[in-house]
């Protein structure tokens, strides 16, 4: 590759290439496949999916993979400065990890504990990087930009050109060219704030505390901390505690008239999903004791039981095979989807789930945790596996953390010291986190134009109508009487083909995704995702992808199609960068798709089990350990 150093446009500019070649390239089969080895390939993003990524490149024998990262450690949400103690994983621990590598144990662990912690997570994905990627990611670099470079090309031209920011770099950006790039960036990049909370709103309001979003919370914990005090009302494991005030003013008195209970403040979480559990539970219970109301319209739903459920439940195609799927390929699919007996089962095996685990956690029927998300419709679904003293949902019920629902912050109070739910009343408060969710993380990488050249946007359907696909699942019995569907969802969620490639730059080859598929077991997708990626980088012809854009397209628009049918009532709530697939219960069917994509063994034929124990038998990740040697035998077998 040349360098492009000749195209330096400003001096704050600087064009940069490698050629570095420290991995040996053995046994390849064709010079089409050296060619593309040499291409330089940057990952951006240094999570899970980034870091899966970047190290099935490398062992494919790609010579020139970077990665950028914004943070300062590994790991995207369970980075250093991210975690706090006492947040729980809807994993238990060894399940979410990738083949080549066994979890480590937290030197703090407690070894009886079975659950999977973000501290576990951190360590585990420090441990990787230092053991497979060191030197290979670069630190506190922040890309600015993603484009498509300017005529004139050289011999060898660069697809694409990133602007970055390294801090404490002295430029104010330069600018490398690389010929692909796999955005890894993920949901949880950019903040999504309401208007009515954003900075200005603070501002003009003159709210007197501190406001910050979920994702600064570890960031910024020492500002609560100073606004709002430890509350007397603390509980104990021990002893019968009992429940704190409800702390909210009247309409007719303002906020200085409420102490919070007990004269030591309020802290107001809004948002009803996991990060304002885990928040909720932690400044309420991890030795800190603030007085919190958390307000919601829905909380997410859970799945409990009084004991740990068996692996042959919870880590089986059992689950997935009960969600109905767009490709029913089995026979039990059929019956459980496609037959009244069958839907009827499907539905009331969810519901029983969900009355089991309210039962577990011995929650009331007029408790505000009770105003959830329905399991089978939603992907708000969280796995507490069993019921814990200190838990969110244990703390709800002894008063410790006090609830507001159904309810919506609209904005802040006029004494500075309080917030105005919809409905007018007015709530005490301090400090006020905004639990609100995230947007997309690539409107911020590519400008518009660029984000409609490739196909990263929402889109309406270009080659049949909205409603072409109903007849095709309208037999579904385990889809009947679905929740309202809001008029967002009648834009096409994405034009992503397998929630990996944009459809419209399918055979350009320089751009994937990973990372953006919503599921259930992030460890197994990620990494069978990269091994799809590696492959299609490569040219490698046993990969079956589209035979034209269209093809592409249509394929996308039919997974949009099904995916309103599937989940009415979520797609507005998801974001571009999260969702460009949703295989939320239905991961096995998923990567079995991606494998058999790329001519490998799928199915019970690489999990195991036989016609009768092929439901049940649980899925390992060290089923994919050898993915590189096998496309590597199929690629010699193509030669």
């Amino acid at each position: 590759m040349k360098s492009m150093s000749s195209a330096t446009t400003s001096s704050h500019t600087i064009y940069e290439s490698d050629n570095d070649q420290d991995y040996s390239m053995d046994a390849m089969s064709s010079a089409k496949t050296t060619h593309n080895l040499h291409k330089s390939v940057l990952v951006i993003g240094s999570g899970a999916a980034g870091l899966v990524t970047a190290q099935t490149l490398i062992n494919d024998g790609f010579t020139n993979v970077h990665v950028f990262s914004k943070d300062s450690q590994p790991g995207g949400v369970w980075e250093h400065n991210k975690v706090y103690s006492g947040v729980f994983i809807n994993n238990l621990y060894g399940d979410y990890r990738f083949s080549s590598m066994e979890m480590p144990r937290h030197p703090s662990r407690d070894p009886k504990s079975t659950r999977l912690s973000a501290e576990d997570m951190q360590f585990y994905f420090e441990k990787f990087t230092d053991t497979y990627l060191r030197d290979r990611i670069s630190f506190e670099t922040e890309v600015l930009n993603i484009r498509r470079p300017k005529p004139p090309f050289d011999s060898d031209p660069l697809n694409w050109v990133v602007k970055y920011r390294k801090r404490g770099m002295r430029e104010a950006f330069r600018e490398r060219g690389f010929h692909r790039i796999v955005l890894c960036t993920g949901g949880c990049h950019k903040p999504r704030i309401p208007p009515a909370f954003s900075p200005s709103a603070v501002h003009e309001s003159g709210f007197l505390g501190p406001v910050l979003h979920s994702s600064e919370f570890r960031a910024k914990l020492d500002s609560i901390f100073s606004a709002v005090q430890p509350s007397d009302n603390h509980r104990s494991l021990h002893s019968n505690v009992p429940r704190i005030d409800p702390y909210l003013p009247s309409n007719n008195s303002s906020a200085d008239d409420h102490a919070g209970g007990d004269g030591k403040g309020v802290v107001v979480v809004i948002g009803g999903g996991k990060s304002a559990q885990d928040i909720a539970a932690y400044l309420a219970n991890e030795g800190h004791h603030r007085n919190v109301c958390m307000i919601y319209e829905k909380t997410d739903a859970f799945i409990a039981s009084t004991s740990q459920l068996s692996d042959r439940i919870r880590r089986s195609r059992l689950l997935g095979v009960l969600s109905p799927h767009s490709e029913l390929r089995t026979p039990l699919e059929r019956f459980l989807h496609k037959t009244w007996l069958g839907g009827k089962t499907v539905r009331s095996i969810f519901e029983m789930a969900s009355d089991y685990s309210f039962k577990a956690f011995q929650i009331p029927p007029d408790s505000p945790l009770r105003l959830c998300q329905n399991p089978f419709w939603s992907l708000r679904v969280n796995d507490e596996v069993c019921r814990r003293g200190n838990s969110f949902h244990v703390l709800v019920n002894e008063g410790q953390i006090h609830i507001e629902a159904p309810a919506r912050a609209v904005g802040f109070g006029k004494d500075g010291r309080s917030v105005v739910l919809s409905d007018g009343k007015i709530v005490r408060a301090d400090a006020v986190v905004l639990a609100t969710g995230y947007e997309s993380s690539w409107t911020d990488l590519f400008d518009l134009q660029t984000i409609n050249q490739v196909g990263l946007g929402k889109y309406p359907p270009q080659y049949v109508p909205l409603d072409s696909y109903d007849e095709e699942w309208k037999k579904y019995t385990s889809l009947r009487d679905p929740p309202p569907a809001p008029p967002a969802n009648q834009m096409w969620m994405s034009c992503i083909y397998r929630g990996i490639v944009p459809a419209r730059n399918l055979f350009k080859r320089d751009l994937a995704i990973n990372g953006a598929v919503f599921s259930t077991n992030n460890g197994y997708v990620f990494e069978t995702s990269a091994h799809w990626i590696s492959s299609y980088f490569l040219e490698d012809s046993f990969l079956e992808i589209p035979a034209s854009i269209k093809d592409a397209v249509q394929s996308t628009e039919r997974t949009s199609a099904w995916l309103r049918k599937r989940y009415p009532d979520m797609l507005h709530w998801t974001n571009e960068s999260h969702s460009s697939d949703i295989q939320f219960w239905s991961w096995p069917q998923y990567t079995d798709d991606l494998l058999r994509d790329m001519g490998l063994r799928y199915g019970k034929a690489r999990t195991g089990g036989n016609a009768l124990t092929w439901l049940f038998k649980p899925i390992e990740v060290e089923v994919i350990k050898d993915l590189s040697k096998e496309r590597a035998a199929l690629r010699m077998q193509s030669a």
